[in-house]
């Protein structure tokens, strides 16, 4: 019998959901500035890689984290990204880490959803979930459709 591999995989480990990008600097030496009170909320850290994903025009990249003044609601798009990412995106802000197979089972990932305003509406540790008053206080593309959830929940 072949012995069981023990993989170290890259899983998401935090999310900011549908965010509402704030302003574009191109001027800036790259990055992209984060609420601070988001950043931990998302149990993101700074430096960290993420990727920006858009949702208003489709654009997806990595970056890395600066954090913000907290409260503030600030998502600022610093560097080249701001050809592709604009004020007024709805974006969706994910981190990753690398996680031994043993310990998926135990891991929790991090996932805020936030308003048009970008403050705090709900967290969960569901990736494809949304709860049902955060699936209606959202921004995004659609006004008068609400967030979906996808997949099968975690167990808890």
């Amino acid at each position: 019998m072949t012995p069981a591999l023990n993989f170290q995989r890259e899983v998401f480990c935090g999310k900011i959901h549908r965010a509402t990008v704030t302003e574009a600097d191109l001027d800036y030496v790259g990055s992209v500035t984060i609420d601070r009170n988001l950043l931990e909320a998302a149990n993101i850290a700074v430096g960290q890689k993420v990727d920006i994903v858009d949702v208003t025009n489709g654009a997806r990249l990595s970056t890395y984290t600066i954090a913000g003044e907290p409260g503030k609601g600030e998502i600022k798009i610093n560097g080249a990204a701001a050809h592709l990412i604009n004020p007024g995106d709805i974006v969706i802000i994910i981190a990753y880490a690398y996680v031994w197979d043993q310990d998926l089972a135990d891991f929790t990932p991090h996932v805020v959803l936030v308003d048009k305003q970008n403050q705090i509406i709900s967290q969960s540790a569901q990736p494809g979930q949304v709860d049902p008053v955060g699936a209606t206080q959202t921004g995004g593309a659609s006004e008068s459709a609400p967030l979906r959830s996808s997949g099968i929940p975690r167990p808890q």
